[in-house]
């Protein structure tokens, strides 16, 4: 516990009843009394509030403003940055020279710099490796802030009354708004399939706001319990399970993040690390891909799970990255990689649990799905 770091939230935490775990060098939230299947459900009928200020916050400046730091970031990362439109914001990766995956991070055109959101266990790394790879610009570790997610069909009214100009906001839009709380830095996207929120506030103003969302009868807390299971129904990417360096883009089936612009023949192509392999697996196809699992029974194929083609014989073809009880789903769900070969939906595959082999079917992600607001 001494050596774990604390968020704004944690008195609140455990004034709520959390039941607190390490997690990335944090001490957070792995549910409430409410439960993690609860909590889950809530999310989708209601809204949740989540704690996420171990993730990092980073702003990127530099000569020629947002422009200067897109067209030095595009280095790093095989996405159109130079074409983001200002109050707009994607999703992307580093890559390394092998063409895997660093790191997943959301980036932001804030007008005259860029915001960039990192996983929490990376942001370290992250950090230095912008310092390395981007000579000019200025990266700015952003520590006196917190952050927070909003998420679930009653968000936006929710924070509407607190803030009304999120109303007007689209899927994937960032601003910076006034409010009682200070100046909020929202953004509009999400990591449970649901439409919501992400809100950064100032760290003396982060137990204030959330006691305010979480007056309003749709809000309750959520733990990284129902997070996981919540963001695995929605069929998104745990960096460091679904997602690292041993998997390029195009297996982890994150082409729609690459836009044509970095693709051979864009007018941009390539200039990002890996970019000779990635460029070729677009072209070629890879030897295997992420897909979604829906197992035959009630037992659970988690993570680890060997995965067969056939009920017996052979050797293992893939494996399980994610998996457990979808609460929306009513089943169980799991994401893992298998070859390009038994990647159709509908294809039989075999996971061994408890040293049994035990049919799932390929199945298309996501798993329930996206109510983002377009």
């Amino acid at each position: 516990m001494a050596d774990l770091h604390m968020t704004p939230l944690n008195a609140l935490h455990r004034e709520l009843g959390a039941r607190m775990i390490p997690f990335a060098g944090y001490d957070m939230p792995v549910h409430y009394p409410m439960g993690v299947m609860k909590e889950h459900l809530h999310c989708r009928a209601r809204a949740g509030l989540f704690d996420v200020s171990h993730m990092g916050q980073v702003i990127l400046r530099a000569a020629g403003g947002y422009a200067g730091a897109a067209e030095a970031m595009e280095r790093l990362v095989p996405v159109d940055l130079l074409g983001l439109a200002e109050g707009r914001q994607r999703y992307g990766f580093f890559t390394d020279a092998a063409g895997g995956i660093l790191d997943d991070l959301m980036l932001a055109n804030r007008g005259d710099h860029m915001f960039v959101v990192v996983n929490a266990a990376c942001k370290a790394d992250d950090a230095a490796h912008m310092r390395a790879g981007l000579p000019g610009v200025e990266v700015e570790e952003i520590t006196d802030r917190a952050l927070m997610a909003l998420q679930g069909p009653a968000a936006e009214s929710v924070l509407a009354a607190l803030v009304p100009e999120v109303a007007a906001m689209r899927f994937m839009d960032v601003g910076i708004f006034a409010s009682a709380f200070g100046a909020m830095w929202i953004s509009r996207s999400g990591y449970t399939g649901e439409d919501g929120f992400e809100i950064s506030v100032a760290d003396d103003q982060a137990e204030p706001l959330a006691r305010a969302l979480l007056a309003h009868e749709d809000v309750a807390p959520v733990g990284l319990g129902a997070r996981d299971s919540l963001r695995l129904e929605a069929g998104l990417c745990l960096y460091g399970h679904d997602i690292d360096t041993t998997t390029t883009p195009v297996e982890a089936s994150l082409i729609w993040a690459i836009q044509k612009v970095r693709r051979a023949g864009g007018a941009r192509a390539g200039g990002f690390p890996g970019a000779a392999r990635i460029l070729h697996q677009l072209a070629e196809g890879a030897p295997r891909a992420r897909v979604g699992l829906l197992p035959s029974g009630r037992a659970p194929m988690r993570e680890g799970t060997a995965i067969f083609a056939a009920a017996e014989g052979g050797e293992a073809v893939g494996h399980v990255t994610s998996g457990g009880f979808g609460p929306t789903v009513g089943a169980p769900v799991s994401m893992g990689y298998v070859p390009r070969t038994l990647a159709a939906g509908g294809t039989t595959i075999y996971g061994e649990v408890r040293g049994k082999r035990l049919a799932a079917s390929v199945a298309a992600l996501p798993f329930t799905p996206a109510r983002f607001k377009r």
